[in-house]
């Protein structure tokens, strides 16, 4: 099939899935992500704790230490090995094709980080807008920038897995099959946004957190079929968490490494509204900023 020119790009990731497109192939990989990912976790997690056994255990239902933090991050790399065995295995490719060439991902990836990073400098130069309290140290500063190097390649891992496994994985595997790209643009979106729909932590929040994430998930779909790698939503997503993990994040949960905790739990709905807002806006300008990027 032929995309219009924006997306262009996407058939270098999707040709090595055309091959076999069925959506068998597409469930039974997902199940087997799954299955690798619960078992090789619940694995590690039982090995740590007969060799290093303490109270930090306690901490990996909610990320609220900074080791149990380390291993929640580290253990997203399960999906990134779910994902090579079940491309191996149900459709006879490597894992390279999922990510797309190296070269240009690593070259893109640096591209967006330099613009977002720019866009970064550029809001801290604004002048400060107050929205309710201040923010509440966590971590005294330098245990948390002597951890900063671990942290943010745990960062790492766990952003560059989701996007394997929802911008790469299963986005081709339904541009594979299916000729429009709102089903490839919006399935994999879909199913994002699913999984940070959590109303027993977010409350009221839970369906507006759920559409920020299916919104963030389009666009990062958007980038990669513009960019032809997943360079480019990996950035994005990578600055996201950084900021939303190891700076600024809810003392509901996911917390053990950053420097500053937020001033009210994620259920708070008068005090959590107006940060979503400007939440959807940073998005919105962070994907115009990587749009710029890869410009052709």
């Amino acid at each position: 099939m032929q995309y219009g020119h924006g997306y262009r790009a996407h058939e270098a990731l999707v040709r090595f899935a055309r091959a076999r497109p069925e959506l068998w192939r597409l469930l039974l990989g997902l199940l087997l992500v799954a299955s690798v990912s619960f078992a090789m976790t619940a694995a590690l997690q039982v090995t740590l704790a007969g060799l290093f056994p303490g109270a930090w255990l306690q901490g990996l239902a909610d990320g609220s230490n900074p080791g149990a933090m380390l291993v929640l991050l580290g253990s997203f790399a399960f999906l990134s090995l779910g994902v090579a065995m079940a491309a191996r295995l149900f459709h006879q490719r490597s894992f390279a094709t999922v990510t797309g060439h190296l070269k240009p991902l690593v070259w893109q990836f640096g591209q967006v980080s330099v613009y977002l990073l720019g866009l970064m400098l550029l809001l801290m130069a604004l002048p400060p807008y107050s929205m309710g309290p201040p923010m509440t140290p966590n971590l005294p500063f330098w245990t948390w920038f002597g951890i900063l190097p671990l942290a943010v390649a745990g960062v790492l891992v766990q952003t560059g897995s989701e996007e394997i496994l929802f911008r790469g994985y299963i986005q081709q595997a339904l541009a594979a099959r299916f000729r429009h790209p709102a089903v490839w643009l919006l399935a994999p979106s879909a199913l994002f946004a699913l999984g940070h729909y959590l109303p027993s932590e977010a409350g009221g929040n839970a369906l507006p957190i759920a559409l920020w994430a299916g919104t963030f998930g389009l666009l990062m779909a958007d980038l990669t079929a513009r960019a032809g790698t997943l360079g480019p939503a990996m950035a994005v997503h990578f600055f996201n968490n950084v900021t939303a993990l190891l700076l600024f994040a809810s003392p509901t949960s996911l917390n053990g490494l950053a420097l500053y905790l937020i001033p009210f739990d994620m259920a708070d709905v008068q005090a959590l509204r107006p940060w979503m807002a400007v939440d959807f806006a940073l998005m919105l300008v962070s994907w115009l900023a990587a749009r710029l990027a890869i410009r052709r």
